[in-house]
């Protein structure tokens, strides 16, 4: 890892900035990740840095690996460990950083394989953290080399994680936003088609939109695209 001159504080600040505009851009979640391990390589000089996030919808828990800037993508896919296991685990259960010098001489740490294939020793591995207490994932970072993190290195990687946990927490909620608002949309459209059912076809309502999930289903289209083809024809 690079010394921390004026140069590379700029640096930092430059990713805290690439980030945070992340978290107005439209942008989805697996764009931001993306970002996330890639301007924290770069600004850090390390070989690798990957990210995890909790799965809360899994049961029971499981911390997900979900984006790495160096690794091949077919070793990211479906890669877990349980809410609390290995170094991933134990750093986002106590909320707090955790250095490690040889990762091959680690108990907690699962991914020795990958390590002895990549070359990787040491590691700093941090919380991603929203409102101190809260953690939604963990920011691993590795050297090629032993490398003893100071606690300004520390304080700065730590401080790119924070501002990476609220683009990925803004992202989510702007997708799950996304998701209800069209799907409001898609009801009120599908309402409509029912209604000019009813009244061209003098059907009842239940039985309206059963035609348009038949319709649906023959056509392969989505049942939004059947109501608004109905509202089409109705205009005609």
């Amino acid at each position: 890892m690079e010394k921390i001159t004026p140069e590379t504080y700029d640096k930092y600040i430059k990713a805290l900035m690439d980030i945070g505009s992340a978290i107005t851009s439209e942008q989805y979640l697996e764009d931001i990740l993306k970002l996330i391990v890639m301007v924290t390589a770069k600004v850090t000089g390390l070989e690798i840095c990957s990210l995890w996030l909790i799965d809360e919808s899994a049961s029971p828990k499981k911390i997900r690996l979900k984006a790495t800037q160096a690794i091949d993508p077919e070793y990211v896919k479906d890669r877990s460990l349980g809410r609390v296991e290995g170094v991933v685990g134990f750093v986002s259960t106590h909320n707090q950083p955790l250095v490690v010098k040889d990762v091959l001489k680690e108990p907690r740490f699962k991914e020795k394989e990958m390590a002895k294939k990549l070359g990787l020793v040491s590691m700093l591995s941090v919380p991603l953290r929203v409102k101190r207490e809260k953690v939604i994932g963990v920011l691993n970072c590795f050297t090629s080399e032993p490398h003893e993190f100071s606690e300004t290195e520390i304080n700065l990687v730590t401080a790119v994680a924070n501002q990476a946990a609220v683009a990925i927490l803004n992202t989510e909620l702007m997708v799950k936003t996304k998701v209800i608002q069209e799907e409001l949309e898609t009801r009120k459209l599908v309402e409509r088609a029912k209604e000019i059912l009813m009244r061209k076809r003098n059907m009842k309502g239940d039985e309206a939109h059963r035609w348009i999930q038949k319709r649906s289903m023959d056509s392969r289209k989505s049942i939004r695209n059947v109501a608004e083809a109905i509202l089409l024809s109705d205009e005609i």
